[in-house]
């Protein structure tokens, strides 16, 4: 069977980046545990002082404190309470005395969308976790994500309001081996593809 030189370069070309994204899932996959074993262990470490910017990911699921000077404003978005129950958390836009930072603390879930809690702002102590991100996934698919900033999610909730879920680190998703796996699998594909289309032209 005569191999055409250019078309068997490009497939082996594409499988051998195919192979190449497999194993970088795999090598993901192990950073990735490693990022879910250290914040495991971040729950068991004192209270710190809510981090300030620029921060990366290393404080998740850490108990922080924060002062909450004034609330400059809320923002709604459908949660979970610790109870189990779904409703609507109630993330507050905290200044803090520093500058012009602000902080966001989620305060509570409610049953009803449309409540303005009331609570005026004061010390709070709760868990790190990121805040929710408004980027377009188009966005972020060209690589323009900013880095996703921290919030405080409040363990003691405003007036008339249900603890929202504490962030825990086994929500943290690590479905690398799935994607290596179905890279393996497109390069396999591939070369299958490859060899039926060359018996074909053979007996063409």
């Amino acid at each position: 069977m005569k191999v055409p030189i250019i078309p068997t370069l490009i497939v082996g070309l594409a499988v051998a980046a195919m192979i190449g994204l497999g194993i970088w899932q795999l090598d993901r996959r192990a950073e990735k545990e490693a990022a879910i074993a250290r914040y495991a262990g971040n729950r068991a470490l004192p209270v710190m002082a809510f981090p300030r910017p620029p921060i990366g990911d290393e404080h998740l699921f850490r108990r922080a404190s924060a002062m909450c000077l004034e609330v400059a404003g809320w923002s709604e978005q459908a949660g979970r309470a610790e109870n189990g129950g779904k409703g609507w958390r109630h993330i507050a836009e905290c200044r803090t005395g520093v500058e012009a930072l602000t902080i966001k603390i989620d305060m509570g879930i409610s049953t009803a969308p449309g409540v303005i809690p009331v609570w005026k702002g004061g010390e709070v102590t709760g868990s790190v976790t990121q805040a929710p991100d408004a980027t377009p996934l188009l966005a972020s698919l060209f690589g323009k994500r900013p880095p996703r900033s921290l919030m405080l999610v409040s363990e003691s909730p405003a007036p008339g309001l249900a603890e929202s879920a504490r962030p825990d680190p086994s929500s943290v998703p690590n479905n690398h081996l799935a994607y290596a796996v179905q890279w393996f699998l497109f390069a396999l594909a591939a070369v299958v593809i490859y060899v039926l289309a060359l018996r074909w032209r053979e007996r063409k």
